[in-house]
């Protein structure tokens, strides 16, 4: 008994050390094979007494099934080890997997944000899913003004709406925060307009607020030419035109001119004190701006895309341009 289970660590060891196939053959033939160490212990069988030879059996049997399953194991083992090397080619050049890009909307949103960051404004985020408080009531929107008919807004359930305009983030800050105030809202809006080469029911706005107890229409029309200059570069044509917004007055529209004639691209003007009572502010001690731009329109400009589609039908032969 002991010395088979000393043969039986024997054929181990000689496996562990063992590098190849051709190695497991040679010392399986020693042990296994027709004239090997195991096959002339069964010939020794004979020469034991028959009361012994039962028991002699057995245990020769079991050594000899487990030397077969080691060198089963041992062939497997290097088999697979071969394969992986034979497979694998340092002269290869490695597999070469194509980065991901941003997309050109948020390259632009990133662009923007940049600079109005370096102006001291803080980047703010809100819900798209509002009320019409937020969206309408706040900003100082009449019942009867046509942006709040259906025609002009997806109503959701439970008095609920997706938002039209950003405005509503610069609504719940101020009702959170107390002034001096500069903030940033970029995000997604939604308008039920016929899509075309200019239009989409969802589209991206950027709109700022500043208030404090000074901020002017001077201060805004400083901020928005730096702007546009870092935008558009320093040489850049603009020009402020009256308009009417409910939640800001005086309002105007900024121009900026590109190639032959001139082209809308912003709202602009000083927060109606309405807005202000909104949320709980002192109209008698604060003031401020607001603007918000278009991110698509810009994108368009910047690019020279004539579709705004394409912008999110996102094919590869387009988005590889940026």
């Amino acid at each position: 008994m002991t010395n088979l289970k000393l043969l039986e660590q024997e054929i181990s060891d000689r496996l562990n050390q063992a590098a190849d196939v051709k190695a497991v053959e040679e010392i399986k033939i020693a042990y296994l094979g027709r004239k090997g160490m195991i096959a002339c212990l069964f010939q020794e069988l004979k020469s034991l007494p028959s009361s012994e030879k039962p028991e002699a059996g057995k245990l020769l049997n079991a050594l000899k099934i487990q030397a077969e399953e080691l060198f089963q194991k041992k062939l497997t083992t290097i088999g697979s080890s071969e394969k992986l090397d034979s497979d694998f080619d340092e002269t290869l050049p490695g597999a070469q997997y194509e980065t991901g890009r941003l997309h050109p909307i948020t390259l632009v949103i990133r662009e923007i944000t940049s600079i109005f960051t370096q102006l001291g404004f803080e980047i703010v985020d809100g819900r798209e899913v509002e009320t019409e408080f937020y969206n309408f009531t706040a900003l100082n929107i009449p019942l009867d003004h046509p942006s709040r008919d259906s025609f002009d807004t997806f109503y959701l359930n439970q008095g609920c709406l997706l938002r039209s305009q950003t405005s509503t983030v610069q609504i719940r800050e101020m009702q959170k925060r107390k002034p001096p105030l500069r903030i940033l809202a970029p995000g997604r809006v939604y308008r039920p307009d016929a899509v075309d080469a200019s239009h989409s029911f969802m589209f991206h706005q950027i709109e700022g607020l500043w208030v404090d107890d000074r901020a002017t229409f001077s201060d805004l029309k400083g901020i928005l030419h730096l702007f546009l200059r870092k935008l558009f570069g320093k040489d850049v044509q603009m020009r402020f035109r009256p308009h009417f917004f409910p939640f800001t007055e005086p309002s105007v529209e900024v121009d900026v001119k590109w190639k032959k004639g001139w082209l809308e691209l912003l709202g602009a003007g000083q927060v109606d004190p309405a807005v202000f009572s909104a949320v709980g502010y002192d109209t008698k001690k604060v003031q401020g701006f607001a603007f918000g731009l278009g991110v698509e329109r810009i994108a368009m400009l910047k690019y020279g895309v004539n579709d705004i589609r394409l912008f999110f039908e996102n094919g590869l032969r387009f988005l590889k341009q940026f």
